[in-house]
């Protein structure tokens, strides 16, 4: 079946592997990982710290031809060489369109991202109308972050976010939403790495779940950042009672 979404699967190619017992090829998601089939829409990852989701996300990104650091497949600066060899161990099928637009957004070099962007405005003036006219530098964390989603994403393109959430308050995961549901409509397809339950909650998205015991596909509420975070607001007293945390005045 010929498929008309950018990215249909990718997967790792385990027999150029010679050795899983370092890293990254130790990690939990590399010692389950064959192949992923994505969602035509949105797919998350998730996991807990440490499972790989965030390296195996950079792997796809950089495999596709986008800047490990973050941007566009056009960015290719460097601050630091930090990221994983594993994007020369994977495979990926693609489907019969081509994007019109990408991004790849990893929250812990933004700062970077944003500075390049100020280098290039140095030369092209037209560069930062594509993320709100003002230097991300001069927003706020969150307001960076949300200014990248509003303006600079226009639709039609591969979306490859890791922890989108990490800047933004609640009401401002609900301004994500609604402008992934908007990019969606306009023909967009996302792979995103979250520990956000806000994030998860998109209607009919694939859930991929990493543990140290294999990665399997998960329904929302199944997800232990639905439970947990059930748990505690329905009950936050009890839920620090048994964790041992309490703040009692001294006599």
């Amino acid at each position: 079946m010929i498929s008309d979404q950018f990215i249909q699967s990718f997967g790792l190619k385990r027999d150029k592997i010679s050795c899983f017992d370092r890293y990254p090829y130790d990690l939990p998601i590399v010692k389950f990982f064959d192949n992923i089939e994505l969602h035509k829409n949105v797919t998350f990852l998730v996991g807990e710290n440490g499972t790989g989701k965030s390296t195996i996300l950079e792997a796809l990104a950089v495999a596709y031809g986008f800047n490990p650091e973050g941007g566009s497949r056009n960015f290719n600066f460097s601050t630091k060489n930090t990221h994983s060899v594993l994007s020369e161990y994977i495979r990926i099928s693609k489907g019969v369109k081509n994007p019109k637009d990408g991004y790849f957004l990893r929250a812990e070099s933004f700062y970077n991202v944003a500075s390049n962007i100020d280098h290039i405005q140095e030369s092209d003036s037209r560069m930062l109308d594509s993320y709100g006219g003002v230097s991300l530098h001069q927003q706020s964390h969150g307001e960076s972050f949300l200014s990248l989603f509003m303006n600079r994403l226009f639709g039609n393109g591969i979306y490859i976010l890791d922890e989108p959430e990490a800047a933004l308050s609640p009401q401002r995961q609900f301004a994500f939403l609604i402008r992934l549901n908007e990019l969606v409509n306009r023909n967009s397809q996302f792979i995103i790495a979250t520990h956000s339950p806000i994030l998860l909650s998109y209607p009919n998205a694939k859930i991929i779940q990493i543990t140290d015991f294999g990665i399997e596909s998960i329904n929302y509420k199944d997800t232990e950042h639905y439970i947990l975070y059930k748990s505690f607001l329905d009950n936050p007293e009890g839920m620090l009672e048994r964790l041992g945390v309490d703040n009692k005045e001294s006599v």
